[in-house]
């Protein structure tokens, strides 16, 4: 830790500036917390002195889609003296909101006029391992059975993992126990949260707490006997998340994210590239960070325009991204093909790694036939997602919420699977006394045959003309 911070720490003559500004400007200096490593500095002030520090104005902002969250951010660009600017990369947390469409919510049950379309043997398969109002559905004996895992018994005292949640996404424990008893596996708990857990939202708002209790119920399905940790904050800021993470003395190895914006939706390149710094941190020690691919295909949360719309962070190289697959045949375990709608393509902000250079250059060769037209991507891009796991389109993932169980379906129930077999993985090296995996990506590019090979479909349907198709080795 002591090198990383005399890498990334700023001149302390350039930390004074900044304190110095904000102590005159009337902030507390106790209110005023540099990270960890030293590189950031988190600071509370009143609205009142942030309007005058930032020379900007505050409102408060709530969500048409959410109405229970409310954000505090600016009404016109902010100024620092030319001074501090000087020595000032960004300022966080005042201007980008969160997409609040991350996943995909479906009532479809047992009982509900669409059951009629799930077949006979699907009742009597693994598909409805859950029970009947589930029938039909992604259950945990489902992925066991697609992906070879098994269920865990015990761990090594060293294994961990975590997923992040934002945006009063909460979760309840009767919901795990519920979901535990309807799908016949063990009983599941959280074992840490981190900043707090408000059950009664989950009863009092519908489909407040859905995200966060798939993420917890799935990963913990795949993974049970691995401590989990929640990771929770009101406000969505992904160095303030990261930040947190490695503040921490001993932080989860694996952790699973279902959240992102676009690239375009970002503050600043700057900003990017501070997150990226981050992610980097988080493989150095160890780490392996795991972000959903986005629900909106090439066009991202932006929409349709001259050119494709990339993730972030899923399209960082320093994550491994997870993109949607569905079963060829509809309730048939067997070959998968691209969800349609799943985000993936090239970042137009980050160029193509190495580790994926020769990956990314047979596929452009290969699909070229098929490929949109060029001047829509950055063909010279970091290419995305990774790794792509069932994400539900055609048989959707069980999931208990409320009391009630039903049907989600969305890269954001890819991304915690993934991440409950990267725990499992760990725990075989962690038990032979080696190393958690850490970053993950080169380790992917580097051993292609230990993973199954989806070479069908497309993720054009959320536009219905373009999409990048999966061709045989990506």
């Amino acid at each position: 830790m002591h090198e990383l911070q005399k890498v990334l720490s700023p001149k302390e003559s350039h930390a004074k500036v900044v304190m110095d500004y904000l102590s005159d400007a009337g902030v507390a200096r106790e209110h005023m917390v540099w990270s960890k490593l030293g590189d950031k500095v988190h600071v509370s002030m009143t609205v009142k002195v942030a309007n005058n520090v930032l020379n900007t104005e505050f409102a408060l902002f709530q969500s048409t889609v959410k109405s229970n969250v409310v954000m505090a951010r600016i009404t016109k660009p902010y100024h620092l003296p030319t001074h501090v600017a000087e020595v000032v990369s960004f300022v966080d947390d005042i201007l980008r909101f969160p997409s609040m469409d991350r996943f995909h919510l479906s009532r479809t049950s047992h009982e509900s006029s669409s059951a009629s379309k799930w077949t006979l043997s699907a009742a009597k398969s693994l598909f409805n391992s859950c029970g009947s109002k589930c029938l039909g559905f992604t259950t945990p004996s489902v992925l066991s059975q697609t992906y070879g895992f098994k269920y865990m018994t015990s761990a090594a005292s060293t294994n961990s993992m975590a997923v992040a949640e934002f945006t009063y996404q909460y979760y309840t424990a009767s919901d795990l126990n519920t979901f535990s008893q309807k799908c016949g596996i063990q009983s599941m708990s959280v074992q840490t949260t981190i900043g707090g857990n408000l059950e009664l939202i989950c009863s009092l708002v519908p489909g407040a707490c859905t995200e966060a209790l798939l993420d917890i119920e799935y990963i913990k399905a795949v993974a049970n006997a691995v401590p989990l940790t929640v990771i929770y904050s009101n406000q969505y800021s992904l160095l303030a998340w990261i930040d947190t993470v490695l503040n921490l003395q001993n932080p989860p190895l694996v952790h699973s994210v279902s959240y992102g914006n676009d690239e375009v939706q970002q503050s600043s390149v700057q900003y990017m590239y501070a997150c990226n710094t981050q992610f980097i941190v988080a493989g150095v020690r160890g780490l392996s960070i795991l972000f959903a691919s986005g629900d909106s295909g090439v066009w991202g949360r932006s929409g349709s325009g001259s050119t494709f719309n990339p993730d972030f962070p899923a399209a960082s190289p320093y994550v491994t991204a997870v993109g949607g697959t569905n079963f060829q045949i509809q309730s048939v375990i067997g070959p998968e093909t691209a969800w349609s709608c799943s985000g993936g393509g090239f970042s137009t902000t980050f160029a193509r790694p190495l580790w994926q250079s020769t990956a990314v250059s047979a596929y452009l060769d290969t699909a070229i036939l098929t490929l949109p037209p060029s001047s829509y991507y950055n063909t010279t891009g970091r290419g995305y997602p990774d790794l792509s796991a069932l994400g539900g389109g055609l048989n959707p993932y069980c999931v208990s919420d409320a009391g009630q169980l039903e049907g989600v379906w969305g890269t954001s129930a890819s991304v915690p699977v993934v991440a409950g077999m990267v725990a499992q993985l760990n725990d075989i090296r962690l038990k032979a006394g080696k190393s958690s995996l850490g970053f993950l990506n080169p380790l992917i590019y580097a051993y292609p045959k230990c993973f199954n090979d989806v070479n069908d479909g497309s993720n054009n349907a959320c536009d219905g003309l373009y999409g990048f198709p999966a061709v045989t080795g990506w």
